[in-house]
């Protein structure tokens, strides 16, 4: 597993941006185009992008905070 596999990604359709957006919320937000999976996969992309930068000036990862809405059955 990579160390930004544990950030919580998804991508959503928006009717006022006319767009899929993704979002990373403990990292970034803003990855947005036409293609769902083109969008997830930059959306992963920039997420690594991330933490490599940090981890290379020495800076310590946020935690991750959001998570997923759990099914409660």
């Amino acid at each position: 597993m990579k160390t930004s596999d544990q950030y919580h990604k998804w991508v959503d359709w928006s009717e006022n941006d006319q767009a899929y957006l993704g979002k990373c919320p403990d990292f970034i937000t803003g990855v947005h185009g036409d293609d769902p999976r083109q969008v997830y996969s930059e959306l992963c992309d920039v997420a690594e992008e991330v933490v490599r930068h940090l981890e290379s000036i020495g800076r310590p990862l946020p935690p991750s905070r959001i998570r997923p809405m759990q099914e409660v059955g």
